[in-house]
């Protein structure tokens, strides 16, 4: 019986110790490809991770300045290692191309799994055939007969945070605009997601708004730490459990609007006929569900439900809460930052006042579609505050296969970034890259621009489906700000020090005083 065990144990032994052999030799032959790619030096094991400063906004400028930036002179790519992970970093327009031009280089990276438990796999998250079924299913969702629905939501939100903002105007007092914008964001998003009023412009202490803007931290916080990266030890620390209370307060709501909504969905099939159901095909057919007068984003997955392909409530609740996601602090995020630029700028402010008093002339209108078109000098405002300060600050790919970038191979499943805020100044493709310049976007300045200097929507088949939305989101809240008030600002740029988490926002708010235009 010994001699069987000792038999047993030595084999056990000999298999373990082969299985590492290998897997050093694969990882030794890998660590010899990434390293000819320049970069700074990592130590074993935990690579770069430690060199990193833990603060979210000394970590975004240590990232993009002290980093990326020095490497991007001098070349096309460059590589970190977090632990013994490579990532490889997409420095220019030109390295970017490769990622987004391919049709194969379209699965997320590993760091969007921590995601997953908030967002499943929806089409944020998704590969393969469920992300090509869902964004097929999704896509006609964001047709311009339903988006010109939404704008309703988007002015009435507005309205409620313009009121908001009167009331601290009056006081002659600076204050933090961002909380004022992110809420109506959220606000707006709340209603075209789920058909759900939060209020939470009225409401700013509820648990769900809380959870909202909780959570995204603590992701982030996890994506940049290996020893986090373990879903046991991770839910076995203070973290992780915080992250599982946070994520229950979300889930709950948003499995309670699925239900009451799913339930009147099901009743009012009774009485529909089969053309009904093509709303999502045909959306000249906006039959909301409980009697609401507009469709939500909700509406439209369960009438998808029922065609052909069929959709469960845990999928439903995938895509509602990736376009909770995606289309609220996103947006806020962007809106901030055009606020900042356009109030730092009188020039660039007056531009922007003349054009609201032309294409919005009566002081009660509600701007139309027509009238969003119009707004062609806010709508470069709006690109060029994008450039400087996208909202998602970098993207990142898992290759599919071997490539060359840049002249350096790349090997298949190591995880690529493109940082969106270093390509987007990048001084070959945009000459004083710092430098506000609305102007930018004037189309015969544009003509010619590489069609990958400019990403803030990511690029290529997995590109932003959602950017018609969040442009008529962003120039309604923005023309309602406007038209009423002239805003002075009251930090310099430096003062903003942008924060490195999964959407760039700043530390510090952006503070302003308002004055009501005559």
């Amino acid at each position: 019986m010994a001699a069987v065990l000792w038999t047993a144990a030595v084999a056990v032994a000999v298999s373990v110790t082969i299985w590492a052999i290998l897997a050093f030799a694969r990882w030794w032959k890998l660590w010899k490809i990434i390293n000819k790619i320049p970069g700074p030096p990592a130590y074993p094991l935990v690579g770069n991770a430690l060199q990193f400063k833990p603060g979210a906004v000394d970590f975004f400028h240590q990232a993009s300045y002290v980093i990326i930036a020095p490497w991007q002179r001098v070349s096309p790519l460059t590589r970190l290692w977090l632990g013994v992970t490579p990532v490889a970093i997409t420095c220019s327009p030109e390295t970017a191309e490769v990622l987004f031009s391919s049709s194969k280089h379209i699965e997320k990276s590993f760091v969007y799994e921590f995601l997953h438990p908030w967002l499943g796999t929806g089409l944020l998250t998704s590969a393969g055939d469920k992300w090509k079924t869902r964004r097929r299913l999704i896509t006609p969702t964001f047709h311009f007969k339903i988006l010109n629905d939404f704008l309703h939501e988007f002015h009435d939100q507005s309205e409620v945070m313009v009121r908001k903002l009167e009331e601290v105007a009056d006081t002659g007092e600076e204050f933090d605009i961002f909380p004022f914008i992110t809420l109506c964001a959220l606000d707006i998003i709340c209603g075209t997601a789920m058909g759900k009023s939060l209020n939470a412009q009225e409401n700013t202490d509820s648990d769900y708004v809380r959870a909202i803007y909780r959570i995204s931290d603590l992701i982030q916080v996890r994506q940049k730490s290996p020893w986090y990266w373990s879903d046991p030890i991770y839910k076995s620390l203070g973290p992780g459990r915080e992250f599982e209370e946070t994520l229950q307060i979300l889930h709950d709501f948003t499995r309670s609007v699925i239900k009451e909504r799913s339930e009147q969905f099901q009743k009012q099939l009774e009485s529909q006929s089969q053309d009904d159901l093509d709303i999502v095909e045909d959306p000249d057919k906006p039959i909301a569900i409980g009697g609401r007068k507009r469709l939500a984003f909700l509406d439209m997955l369960l009438y998808a439900s029922v065609g052909e392909t069929k959709l469960s409530n845990e999928d439903i609740q995938e895509e509602v809460d990736t376009f909770m996601f995606e289309g609220h602090d996103t947006t806020a995020a962007a809106a901030n930052w055009a606020v900042f630029l356009i109030g730092s700028h009188p020039d660039v402010q007056k531009k922007v006042h003349d054009e609201m008093d032309r294409v919005l002339s009566d002081p009660d209108q509600k701007p139309t579609m027509d009238d969003l078109r119009e707004m062609k000098y806010l709508e470069c405002c709006i690109k060029e505050a994008l450039r400087l300060y996208p909202s998602v600050p970098f993207f990142a790919r898992t290759l599919s296969e071997d490539c060359v970038i840049g002249g350096y191979e790349v090997p298949k499943g190591v995880t690529a970034i493109v940082p969106t805020y270093n390509v987007h100044r990048d001084p070959n493709h945009w000459p004083d890259p710092e430098k506000f310049d609305p102007e930018r976007f004037f189309p015969e300045n544009a003509a010619g621009r590489h069609p990958y200097a400019y990403i803030p929507f990511s690029a290529g088949s997995r590109n932003c489906i959602g950017q018609r939305f969040a442009l008529m989101e962003e120039k309604t809240i923005l023309a309602s700000i406007f038209r009423r008030f002239r805003i002075q600002t009251m930090q310099q740029r430096d003062d903003l020090k942008p924060l490195g988490e999964l959407i760039l926002r700043p530390e510090s708010g952006v503070r302003v005083k308002l004055f009501r235009r005559e």
